[in-house]
């Protein structure tokens, strides 16, 4: 049985041309703006022209465009290479090339005779997972005959053990200034979408528990916050900004640890390493380090492979009701 694994991301530009329409189609998504159309369009019209030229000062620092497709793609050939000649793994990004409608063409000319959605999200969102996976069952409806989806997984045993051990690198280097803090980053969302049962900010929280127990610290100071605030509305907190003065007050190091993303684009080689590192090194804080993402980790991506062969073998301990782990309707 020929099988297609679609990984979901994000997406990024991959020029400095492209920052403006892919702010656009970010802002344009129900699930990010709620506003009916045309509002929402207008809207996002506003807000990507408005912060266009700040995002291209941002991707300016990596190079003119984001390194997440170039990551991603790297991730589904070593997750093809694992799982065998029988799989064919595609990329599907949800606001920038290659799109879900050219993924999906993939799988047909392929011929697949089912198809495993598999999003890069370890914690689930309406946002993120849910757009993704709501967009290609509205594009692929009828045209498999068998589609699973994989919808979170906080708990996975590779993505903890690699997250694990890419923070236990550099805590050990933090030492060296101190005790250190270890700040679990994740990217905010807004308090309304969590109050409407949102499980993000939960599983996030599940992920932080089972990487501290993995990392078997004694005595391990550490904390979970959230980054990328952007608006007046209220976001879930503390923020990473607020940790990190709380941090400068105790004269502590810190290890920040992306937990959310496991590719690197703007939120972590800019957000983190550039602008919250200086704020740092305003603070006093006597010692700024960052595990990496999980990117290819031969554990993150051996327990994708194990997922794919059975998708539905962590539901019932993240997964809430809105994760949508079940087989298309």
């Amino acid at each position: 049985m020929k099988t297609a694994v679609v990984l979901f991301n994000l997406g990024g530009p991959d020029s400095l041309d492209a920052v403006r329409p892919f702010l656009f189609n970010l802002f344009n998504d129900k699930a990010i703006i709620g506003l009916p159309q045309p509002w929402r369009w207008l809207l996002a019209r506003y807000i990507s022209g408005k912060r266009a030229p700040v995002a291209r000062e941002i991707y300016d620092h990596l190079g003119g465009k984001s390194p997440l497709l170039e990551q991603t793609q790297d991730q589904a050939n070593a997750l093809e290479k694992v799982l065998g000649p029988d799989f064919k793994v595609v990329v599907a990004m949800r606001y920038w090339h290659p799109f879900a409608d050219q993924a999906l063409q993939q799988v047909q000319d392929w011929g697949a005779d089912r198809v495993i959605l598999l999003p890069l999200y370890p914690q689930f969102s309406t946002t993120t997972t849910g757009s993704s996976l709501k967009q290609w069952h509205q594009l692929a409806a009828g045209r498999f005959g068998q589609t699973k989806v994989v919808c979170c997984y906080p708990v996975m045993p590779g993505f903890v053990s690699a997250s694990a051990r890419l923070i236990r690198a550099q805590y050990d280097q933090a030492l060296g200034k101190g005790q250190p803090r270890l700040l679990f980053s994740a990217h905010g969302l807004p308090q309304s979408i969590v109050d409407k049962g949102d499980p993000y900010q939960r599983q996030v929280e599940q992920s932080a528990a089972v990487i501290v127990a993995a990392l078997g610290i004694d005595g391990l100071d550490w904390a979970i916050c959230y980054q990328s605030r952007v608006g007046k509305a209220k976001w879930i907190g503390p923020s990473t900004e607020e940790e990190l003065a709380r941090a400068g007050a105790d004269k502590v190091p810190v290890v920040v640890a992306p937990i959310a993303f496991v590719s690197e684009h703007s939120e972590t080689l800019v957000e983190l390493d550039i602008e919250y590192r200086h704020l740092a090194e305003s603070l006093g804080i006597p010692g700024y380090f960052r595990a990496s993402t999980v990117q290819s980790h031969p554990d993150f991506i051996h327990g994708l492979a194990r997922l794919v062969a059975e998708p539905k073998q962590f539901r019932g301990q993240a997964c809430g009701t809105r994760c949508l782990c079940a087989e298309e309707p």
